[in-house]
């Protein structure tokens, strides 16, 4: 230790975590205080600078609770999330796109063909799909765990009026994997802009803006978990997605239709807007 200069510090610290019993932590440790440290020699970081990533830090953690988590969102806005999403592709599954950080756990069981619509406000959306493997095949026992913003861009997190259940659902899937719901478009919003995440927005000269989308969590037994998000084709920021997490596949038409008898059967009023998404599963590593 007392050998420790600029030139030596890196080297010391890695082999600090010799002694990790999981070879994986070990080697993502070593690499994370190497990039790091080199971040730091690059831009010559001073300390006064150093406390503001600490404060900014510390600022995220208290902001951070079981309703929104900051840490998510400095990930998302930084492409971190979509990069480690981009990382995990598989050829042929449904691209990955971010989780955000406002998932919560504990939605309320639905049947296929619920109704989510219910006194929200907003053009009614039918929502129909199936989840297949990478050869085409129904998935089998998947489950669908769904959650959205209302038509005003809010999630039951942000508003006080939404109950804790709206908008969001698991839904438990046959034997032919296919899914099916009634809901409302959702709106584009600005991500969480009251907390250090918006500081540093406003600081950079960028906007906060994220186009409408649905999030989704498809989990089956077998299958690696997917976690992606669909987007309106024609929403005005679809290019401009303040977290990075548009990809070309998942922007899909919100087909207008005219349609007396699936209208009847989902209870929705003629016509109405149609989204039809088959999601590809890939096998558990």
């Amino acid at each position: 230790m007392q050998a420790i200069d600029r030139n030596t510090l890196t080297d010391a610290v890695i082999a600090s975590f010799a002694g990790a019993h999981d070879p994986r932590l070990k080697e993502v440790l070593g690499a994370l205080v190497r990039h790091l440290h080199a971040f730091a020699r690059e831009v010559e970081l001073r300390p006064e600078e150093w406390r503001a990533g600490i404060a900014f830090l510390t600022a995220a953690a208290a902001m951070t609770d079981d309703r929104r988590n900051e840490f998510v969102l400095t990930s998302d806005i930084l492409g971190l999330t979509s990069l480690t999403d981009l990382l995990q592709g598989v050829p042929g599954a449904t691209e990955r796109s971010v989780l955000g950080p406002f998932h919560a756990e504990g939605s309320p069981e639905v049947a296929v063909g619920a109704d989510l619509i219910r006194g929200n406000t907003g053009q009614p959306v039918l929502v129909v799909g199936r989840v297949l493997d990478l050869a085409g095949q129904p998935v089998r026992g998947a489950t669908i765990d769904f959650w959205q913003t209302n038509a005003l861009g809010h999630y039951w997190q942000q508003d006080p009026s939404q109950s804790p259940d709206n908008l969001r659902f698991r839904m438990r899937l046959g034997d032919d994997g296919g899914y099916a719901f009634t809901t409302v478009r959702p709106a584009p919003y600005t991500v969480p802009y009251d907390g250090p995440v918006g500081g540093l927005l406003r600081a950079s000269g960028r906007h906060a803006w994220r186009p409408a989308h649905f999030h989704f969590r498809v989990l089956a037994e077998g299958y690696a978990p997917l976690t992606t998000e669909l987007f309106p084709a024609d929403d005005p920021y679809i290019d401009q997605d303040a977290v990075f997490g548009v990809r070309a596949s998942l922007a899909v038409p919100f087909a207008k239709c005219d349609s007396p008898e699936e209208a009847a059967r989902y209870r929705l009023p003629n016509p109405f807007e149609r989204v039809e998404f088959d999601f590809r599963m890939s096998p558990a590593r």
